[in-house]
């Protein structure tokens, strides 16, 4: 009798513990907060609290900075995204390999079992004294034009510039400099597809990631983005690129 009761008591107990445990683990498994956009290219878009180590994506597009030879600054999610990755994106920039000049990009496959993105694009934007709103609207354009040219279907953007130590720019002004392109470099692609002019478009959805601190200011400055932009398509010019087909070589 007493070893039943025991075993009734260690039972109970097992179920009291697992019960408390449900609440936080139920806690744990939630989606990370992500706010979703309508835009007037058709391009899904997102803003999503959530880093490039973790993010699930076809391509994670990042910014880096020209290397300092005095020292690269790898500070939070950047941190984490090079420990990950064995030290790989510090290696590259140590050994002036992809130094981070403006314009600069370099893309790969992360290593096995590392991060959860299948491919990396790293974007460079020059010495950190000369950062501005405009290099990131470049940074935007490139960004989305590679993801097209690579046939991705989904592609995730982090500047991540806070992370390398710079704070010239306010983050949310910068994401929706970086969005402002994305969709206007995404409708002048668009529209050389329906024109036969490049190729099939792949890309559906746009994720541009935020940390827990800046997510909000993200997604108010990234809806009233979406709302000019949507004006600046009004006024755009409508005429195909060419009038007509080129008469045939003699």
């Amino acid at each position: 009798m007493r070893l039943a009761l025991k075993h009734e008591l260690l039972a109970l107990g097992l179920v009291l513990t697992l019960g408390a445990s449900w609440p936080a683990l139920a806690e744990s498994a939630k989606p990370p907060p992500e706010k979703k956009f309508e835009t007037p290219v058709g391009l899904a878009l997102s803003v999503k609290q959530i880093g490039p180590v973790t993010q699930t994506t076809d391509l994670q597009i990042i910014c880096v900075l020209k290397h300092n030879p005095a020292g690269d600054q790898y500070i939070e999610a950047m941190r984490d995204f090079n420990e990950k990755q064995g030290g790989l994106l510090s290696a590259l920039r140590e050994r002036g390999e992809f130094v981070g000049e403006l314009g600069e990009t370099l893309l790969y496959t992360p290593p096995p079992r590392s991060i959860t993105p299948k491919r990396v694009l790293l974007i460079g934007m020059g010495d950190a004294r000369e950062l501005s709103l405009d290099r990131l609207r470049l940074a935007g354009r490139i960004a989305v034009r590679e993801a097209m040219r690579l046939g991705v279907n989904h592609a995730s953007f982090a500047p991540t510039l806070r992370d390398q130590g710079s704070s010239v720019i306010d983050v949310a002004e910068g994401d929706a400099a970086v969005v402002e392109q994305v969709l206007l470099a995404f409708d002048t692609e668009k529209r050389l597809q329906q024109q036969g002019l490049a190729p099939k478009i792949q890309l559906s959805s746009w994720v541009i990631e935020a940390g827990p601190k800046y997510f909000d200011g993200v997604v108010t400055h990234v809806g009233e983005t979406v709302q000019t932009v949507s004006k600046t398509l009004e006024q755009r010019e409508k005429k195909p690129y060419v009038n007509a087909a080129p008469a045939p070589a003699k």
